[in-house]
């Protein structure tokens, strides 16, 4: 049976990514950064996905078809860490699609990958 391993991002910076991505999830690096690849894991044992930071040249999609969903508990969390994250190099990303009724927001990292923080507790 198969499971996910890893989630991949292309980046053109893997060190800045991996700064960015290590303060932003609370995770580190499996092995040695390296100038073209890195895998990050949960640290202390805590469970989750890995992320792995490939180099890559391809430019960042407008609205990219795969991408990541960090989780808040609630409005609250979710407002605190959107500032969180912005004050660790992320931006806001003006997104015309949003419903009346989001339960996310739209961000982009330092390399401009986009993701959205999504408040969970609405239900």
């Amino acid at each position: 049976m198969l499971s996910i391993g890893s989630v991949v991002l292309g980046v053109s910076d893997v060190r800045r990514a991996a700064a960015f991505w290590t303060r932003a999830l609370g995770y580190v690096p499996r092995g040695e950064i390296e100038d073209d690849w890195v895998v990050l894991v949960p640290a202390d044992g805590r469970t989750g996905a890995r992320l792995s930071l490939g180099r890559s040249d391809t430019p960042v999609q407008e609205r990219p078809r795969v991408h990541l969903d960090l989780y808040a508990g609630d409005a609250a969390d979710q407002a605190a860490e959107v500032e969180r994250l912005v004050s660790l190099g992320a931006r806001r990303v003006r997104w015309e699609f949003y419903p009346p009724d989001a339960d996310f927001i739209v961000l982009a990292d330092p390399d401009g990958n986009r993701f959205c923080v999504i408040d969970t507790g609405r239900g």
